[in-house]
């Protein structure tokens, strides 16, 4: 899996075109200026950096998803998980909590989704 990372105005862009996709070139174009006070050339500029890393696509004056805002994010989570706790879930979550105590219903939302990915395995 190829690393995706973004730099902070890459995200406010993405999520510009994650919640308007599929969105034409020219409505982008104005989104940018209102929400981020871009030029056009800079909304070309970083639409094509981020084509290039294969988040979105250009046709036909058209911007649409290749990677959703939630896989963008998953495979992130799972990179770091990667590197930084060589792929060790459990390490990740005992740095993560850190000692603190977690409520009732973090426990429960945390054994659903174990339980979940437990069903989900091949």
């Amino acid at each position: 899996m190829a690393e995706l990372q973004l730099g902070e105005m890459e995200t406010k862009f993405a999520d510009i075109v994650w919640t308007n996709a599929p969105i034409a070139t020219v409505e982008l174009v104005k989104r940018c200026e209102q929400a981020l006070s871009w030029k056009r050339t800079t909304t070309y500029t970083v639409l094509k950096r981020l084509c290039e890393k294969g988040l979105f696509d250009t046709a036909n004056g058209t911007v649409s998803v290749v990677i959703s805002r939630e896989e963008f994010f998953a495979r992130q989570s799972r990179q770091y998980v990667d590197t930084a706790f060589r792929g060790s879930l459990p390490a990740f979550l005992a740095a993560f909590t850190g000692g603190r105590r977690l409520t009732a219903a973090e426990a429960a939302e945390l054994r659903a989704l174990i339980a979940q990915a437990e069903e989900d395995a091949p």
